[in-house]
């Protein structure tokens, strides 16, 4: 399936190690993973999408993107497509207004349940749909469901709001295509996962859906932490709720300073834009 790598700090940081140089770095993943790659990052409060249907590992430009990105906020993903097409179209992330998504996963049956699917997301979001894979789908059943709770621009849209609008679009689509799946070695075409993350720059959440995802909010001994003004306490010990200074998600542990602890089947993790940290 795909991977997925997701960042949020409290200060611009470069994630080109997590990225690229890494021994398990995302273009090292995209071997397994092949089917095209995008980074989204934001500046100056928008974001900015960098997307190709190459392999990471043998795409200069990933390599180029990765070098340069300094951001408070990143979202990368490698894809091994179970639905829709090679194309730009169906490549992760996909972004609406502030708001980037990558998805890890399957909706069982999507070709089938699709336009009952299709249904389920206000008509203003489904004209927006233009490819054709269950990502994009998913992500704007999200938005729906967000958009009935808060305005979608609000820069500090709350987290409680996105959890409780995340919780409810999983099951909407589990409700047509069947539960998550949490059986390792399961068939990825047949069975329903939805792992995904979602960012506008501030707010961001994690949902383990079925395919591994990691989190990482501190590090066993910051190698910075004589020198960099952002550093605190919670930067060298795990906070269960609470201000954290970072917070990462990945599909596998990246090799590195940071502690990494496995999300729990239906697990939701966020951050507020105080990075306020919450668990659902």
């Amino acid at each position: 399936m795909c991977r997925i790598f997701g960042f949020r700090s409290v200060m611009q940081s470069q994630v080109h190690r997590s990225l690229v140089s890494a021994d398990n770095a995302l273009m090292q993943q995209s071997e397994r993973n092949p089917d095209g790659w995008g980074v989204a990052y934001f500046l100056g409060g928008a974001p900015h999408v960098v997307k190709s249907v190459s392999t990471a590992v043998s795409d200069e430009m990933f390599r180029r993107v990765s070098g340069v990105v300094t951001s408070e906020t990143v979202l990368a993903h490698v894809r091994k497509a179970t639905q829709g097409q090679l194309n730009i179209l169906d490549t992760h992330p996909f972004q609406y207004g502030s708001w980037v998504f990558v998805h890890n996963g399957n909706i069982a049956g999507f070709e089938q349940i699709r336009e009952k699917l299709l249904e389920r997301i206000s008509p203003v979001m489904r004209r927006f749909i233009l490819g054709n894979t269950d990502t994009e789908v998913l992500f704007y059943t999200l938005l729906s469901k967000m958009a009935e709770r808060c305005d979608l621009e609000r820069r500090g849209y709350p987290l409680e709001d996105l959890a409780a609008a995340a919780r409810e679009t999983v099951d909407s689509i589990c409700e047509l295509a069947g539960d998550i799946c949490t059986e390792d070695g399961a068939d990825p075409v047949t069975n329903t996962f939805l792992t995904f993350v979602i960012t506008n720059g501030q707010t961001m959440l994690a949902h383990q859906g079925g395919k591994p995802l990691q989190c990482s909010t501190h590090k066993q001994h910051c190698p910075e932490r004589d020198s960099c003004p952002y550093f605190a306490p919670e930067c060298e010990r795990k906070v269960e709720g609470g201000f954290v200074s970072h917070l990462v998600f990945s599909s596998e542990p990246l090799m590195g300073d940071n502690v990494w602890e496995p999300m729990q089947p239906r697990q939701m993790i966020g951050v507020d834009w105080r990075m306020q940290m919450q668990r659902f």
